[in-house]
């Protein structure tokens, strides 16, 4: 359309000094940052949830009950909980802050008479932005001129139907162009836009809990509801024994919190941090830290072609012409190439390019004796082709141009008297006129069709371009946007086809054999035409000849997008199995994928880039957008954005996420152990009526709990992920399920409860005390309750090396591939000396060191705990290698 008159002069865009000076009075272009929560009232939040409020009301109790050591020590475990999640939340708000800083926002405006690209917060009011589909509106604007162009602005109004903008028109900065493109003259920035003002009065919604969270909650309700029912129980065990009031509500007070892992929580922050953060190192960077969870659990993955699988460095390697083919063999961004064809063709063939680029939006420019692509690399790809046919490396801008959109499925420009159209080819055909070639019955159209399936065969992504002269009266009327593309894109005349190759990635092929092995399922959408599709499947692997139980990628399945059943029921089940492409997908298509495949108990993972992919990627269970070629719309919609959007990188975040599944299993099932541990002596008095001498108090528990226990349950939250982890389907159990329930309360909590009541009692009985009898003396109690303590201590020791692996026995582990669990060991042991050596401390807790007798039955947890696991292991190996074995014939 027209630029509107009195932004005619505007357009040419501001001088160097102009943006200096400019920048100096208006500032940056950033918005002000969303208001937040102070920080001591998230502080404040971390020690007031449901866990801290039962604590808090035990410590005041048993200051109240004349006990303030365990009121202060029941104080301490809140407090260190509770600024331990501060801090982990801290962490995950500057990993975000650190987010925007790897993704600027990059905007293309026009500085000096020149296209060039600029941070948008170095944008001033005055420059002329640039814009087409998938781009974020970088300031407060209004429009030049604009060519089909319609805008989201749903994030302002909730109208979720893109608007059209028109010259003249203001487009509020942080809006989206849906489709079209346009040119605007920047009139506000920074914290005088629109948007700015809308941040000053609102705040962000929190997000829904995510499945890790709801798993966590079970957990934590079942764990109190557990703790408090032990607590009321032994308060009414004490009282029949004969104990007074007070000293039995204290006693089940100490028993109430020593049965809540304090650690829990805090642990499984850490290790979703560690999570992210080991991802952010493989170019996997994570918005939402519940997603390093779920992306473990991805059982199918629906990935984007362009970019992703492939390396999105488009070559023109062939041009079709009528009057023949000219092959180019060279790469798509040198200056020199060699080309295979007659004279005629590459005549044909110039013109083709010369056509087609002025129908583009890219450029390339030079950079180290090469040529670098500017924009999208498909158009950057025409571009250096039709410079080395001849064309300048300026070429005039078209007067007029037609953007892409999805029901014309072309883009088109006037320049002069002539129009030029490039895009989808049965879009091209349909709006072409065929000359009559002389030959009774023969379709005219044959030789191009023909030429199109040869090309697609081979996994080139193919191009019509096509032109026609326009009248004086077509040409004004194009000029004044009284006609546009829908009136004068009829009657062309097909100059040719362009195939376009974008190399796959050379680690797609065993990314995906990686994934089928995880049992991952792998779909590939994308928008080109279904044989180019199923070429570029072959290459990468995706789809084959093999057999079921070959290895080998089978036949699969390819689909048309604008043939997909709306039943998703029965889309589901077309789609549900090894080796899917969808071709001519739109993104409702995708949509409608991921719901479909989620009614089938599917955990999807989906790509995307473009604009209108948000819905797409906020409808699955983990969206996945692009750093580097994604779109801002994709990347704030998404829980992962890959830094160098290759497709190999999101297999490495799966296996991480398992990783991180398996690593709160571990420190789930060490944390129980240790509980185990702790309520058995209190279960033994309880039971002999308060005969028997309780082995460990209620401080020593909670010493054991916050003291010795939470840094190797901290470090075994940050194990690697193991050898077979992607050798296995994704985990579909709960995190407390009936195996760890068994490992904890039927092997290695009784393991370490044998070790540490036969400490005690070897103590007890060695220094004269005998059943029946009365307690013993305070000295001799201290030394057997010491051995207690440190039997557990140790046990937990060896349970933490045994937790590292849920098959392996501890001989087959390497010692140094959790190098944080080595210091953590040192320092668990340094603790227990300090506990047992340091006088005062030993003196709170109520014990001794061990005498020697009972220190070696406390050592002797160590091999018991670490070849019980083993022995388990191998028993579990050995039934499950039955039940895999063949069953032979009888002879």
């Amino acid at each position: 359309m027209e630029p509107a008159n009195d932004l005619r002069e505007a357009s040419l865009g501001l001088s160097s000094d102009d943006v200096a000076v400019l920048r100096a009075r208006f500032g940056s272009n950033t918005i002000p940052a969303e208001r937040t929560r102070p920080w001591w009232s998230r502080l404040a939040a971390e020690l007031t949830h449901f866990f801290a409020l039962m604590l808090w009301a035990a410590a005041i109790l048993a200051f109240v009950a004349g006990t303030p050591q365990l009121g202060w020590a029941i104080a301490a475990v809140v407090v260190v909980n509770g600024l331990f999640a501060f801090f982990q939340e801290a962490r995950a708000e500057r990993a975000s802050a650190k987010l925007r800083e790897l993704l600027p926002a990059r905007v293309r405006v026009r500085r000096d008479g020149k296209p060039t690209t600029v941070d948008a917060a170095e944008l001033v009011p005055g420059d002329v932005v640039l814009l087409t589909a998938g781009d974020r509106i970088p300031a407060d604007l209004q429009l030049i001129s604009s060519s089909s162009l319609r805008f989201d602005e749903s994030m302002l109004t909730g109208e979720s139907e893109p608007v059209p903008g028109l010259p003249g028109d203001s487009v509020p900065g942080g809006t989206f162009v849906a489709e079209g493109d346009a040119v605007g003259l920047v009139t506000a920035t920074g914290s005088a836009t629109r948007l700015a003002e809308i941040a000053r009065l609102t705040t962000r919604a929190a997000p829904p809990p995510s499945p890790l969270d709801l798993e966590l909650k079970r957990i934590v309700k079942i764990i109190a509801a557990i703790s408090i029912s032990v607590g009321v129980a032994f308060f009414l065990i004490s009282l029949l024994i004969g104990n007074p009031l007070t000293g039995a509500f204290l006693f089940a007070i100490g028993v109430t919190v020593a049965m809540v892992p304090e650690g829990l929580l805090p642990t499984v922050t850490l290790s979703l941090a560690i999570g992210a953060q080991r991802m952010s190192k493989r170019h996997a960077l994570v918005r939402n830290l519940q997603a390093v969870e779920t992306l473990g659990s991805t059982t199918f993955i629906c990935t984007d072609k362009t970019g992703t699988l492939t390396q999105n460095r488009m070559s023109a390697v062939q041009v079709w012409t009528p009057e023949g083919t000219l092959t180019v063999d060279g790469n798509g961004y040198e200056p020199s190439a060699e080309f295979d064809g007659t004279d005629a063709a590459r005549r044909l063939a110039a013109v083709l390019a010369a056509g087609a680029r002025a129908a583009s939006q890219g450029d390339i420019e030079e950079h180290e004796g090469r040529w670098r692509a500017l924009g999208d690399p498909m158009e950057a790809a025409i571009v250096a082709l039709d410079r080395r046919l001849g064309g300048g490396a300026e070429a005039s801008p078209p007067e007029v141009s037609f953007a892409f959109d999805k029901v014309r499925k072309r883009t088109g420009a006037v320049s002069g008297d002539q129009l030029w159209v490039k895009g989808a080819p049965e879009s091209v055909f349909a709006a072409c006129v065929w000359p009559e070639d002389g030959s009774p019955g023969a379709d005219p159209g044959a030789d191009a069709q023909a030429a199109m399936d040869t090309m697609a065969s081979v996994g080139l992504r193919v191009l019509a371009v096509a032109g026609r002269r326009l009248s004086a009266a077509e040409q004004q009327g194009a000029m004044d946007g009284a006609l546009g593309a829908a009136d004068l894109e009829s009657g062309l005349e097909l100059l040719g086809l362009l195939g376009l190759h974008d190399p796959p990635r050379p680690t797609v092929a065993g990314a995906i054999r990686q994934a089928r092995e995880a049992g991952i399922k792998i779909a590939m959408l994308t928008g080109d035409h279904p044989v180019t599709a199923a070429a570029i499947a072959r290459e990468i692997g995706l789809i084959g000849d093999g057999t079921p139980g070959s290895g080998e990628p089978g036949p699969g399945i390819v689909l048309d997008g604008n043939q997909l059943p709306e039943d998703l029921q029965v889309l589901g089940a077309l789609l549900d199995r090894e080796g899917v492409v969808v071709s001519r997908v739109s993104p409702e298509k995708k949509l409608m994928v991921a719901q479909a495949l989620q009614q089938r108990g599917h955990v999807v993972a989906m790509t995307g880039d473009g604009v209108n992919d948000g819905p797409a990627l906020e409808a699955a269970d983990i969206g996945v957008a692009m750093g580097l070629s994604g779109t801002d719309v994709a990347r704030n919609a998404a829980d992962l954005v890959l830094l160098d959007d290759d497709f190999a990188t999101m297999i490495v975040a799966v296996e991480q996420g398992r990783a991180t599944y398996s690593n709160i299993r571990r420190f789930l099932t060490y944390h129980l152990t240790d509980n185990v541990a702790e309520l058995a002596p209190f279960v033994i008095w309880a039971l002999s009526g308060g005969h028997f001498p309780l082995a460990i108090g209620v401080l020593q528990i909670l010493f054991l709990d916050i003291g010795t226990d939470l840094v190797p349950a901290l470090a075994l939250g940050s194990e690697k992920p193991g050898d077979g982890v992607m050798s296995r389907p994704p985990e579909k159990r709960h995190l407390l399920d009936g195996s760890l329930v068994f490992r904890v309360f039927a092997l290695l909590g009784p393991v370490e409860v044998l070790f540490e009541m036969s400490g005690f009692l070897v103590v007890l009985l060695a220094g004269g005390w005998r059943a029946g009898g009365p307690l013993p003396d305070p000295g001799l109690m201290a030394a057997a309750s010491g051995t207690a303590f440190t039997a557990v201590v140790l046990g937990q020791l060896a349970n933490a090396v045994a937790c590292r692996s849920a098959g392996k026995p501890f001989w087959r582990l390497r010692w140094n591939g959790n190098p944080r669990l080595i210091w953590a060991v040192l320092i668990e042991v340094a603790l227990l000396c300090i506990f047992l050596f340091a006088l005062p401390v030993a003196e709170l807790l109520g014990q001794a060191p061990p005498t020697l007798e009972g220190f070696v039955i406390a050592a002797l947890a160590i091999p018991g705990v670490l070849f019980a696991d083993a022995a388990h292991k191998a028993i579990r190996f050995r039934m499950r290698r039955g039940m895999t074995q063949p069953v032979l014939p009888h002879h």
